[in-house]
């Protein structure tokens, strides 16, 4: 046990807040007796990495070059995209927000529950983003959630359709 005499508002917010994670603030925990580094709501995706989750196979029979590049247009949600004739293809995990968390924000022009691969998920289109070829699946994985999005390059591509089906044919492998 520790042995703490007295404690700080903050060290005992600290020491509440690294209760709640299931973290001892007395030992045992990685940088114990140093300011703690900042705890992730959601580990199960904390080692999941967008940018290699597709494999060359997939990203081929999807259209899109294999070649990633960043793509993280908000910092809570890092991933990666990839370029095609038809269509370019982006994955980013949000290891912060549930999906139910996520709806919340209500910033979308549709937001409709699915599942995808047998995972909860929705179809979402951005605010702004309606009749503009992009969509977006999002998937609840290991506590946060993954975002496809399909931008078509062309006015009659069903970047919808085609966002459903890579979601439906990858979900099944994200962090539980």
């Amino acid at each position: 046990s520790c042995a703490v005499s007295s404690l700080s508002r903050s060290a005992a917010t600290t020491t509440a807040v690294l209760a709640l994670f299931g973290l001892s603030a007395c030992g045992g925990a990685p940088g114990a007796g140093t300011d703690p580094a900042p705890v992730p709501k959601h580990s199960a995706l904390q080692d999941f990495d967008p940018c290699t989750f597709l494999t060359p196979d997939e990203l081929s029979s999807f259209g899109v070059e294999p070649q990633a590049k960043p793509f993280t247009q908000v910092s809570e949600q890092p991933g990666c995209a990839w370029d095609g004739k038809d269509m370019d293809l982006a994955v980013q995990k949000n290891a912060v927000q549930s999906l139910d968390e996520y709806e919340k924000t209500g910033t979308f022009d549709e937001f409709t529950r699915k599942q995808f691969a047998g995972r909860a998920g929705a179809r979402m289109l951005t605010a702004g983003s309606k009749g503009q070829g992009i969509c977006n699946a999002v998937v609840a994985a290991g506590g946060g959630i993954v975002l496809y999005q399909v931008t078509g390059n062309y006015p009659e591509f069903d970047a919808c359709g085609e966002v459903e089906k890579i979601a439906d044919q990858t979900a099944a492998r994200l962090p539980q």
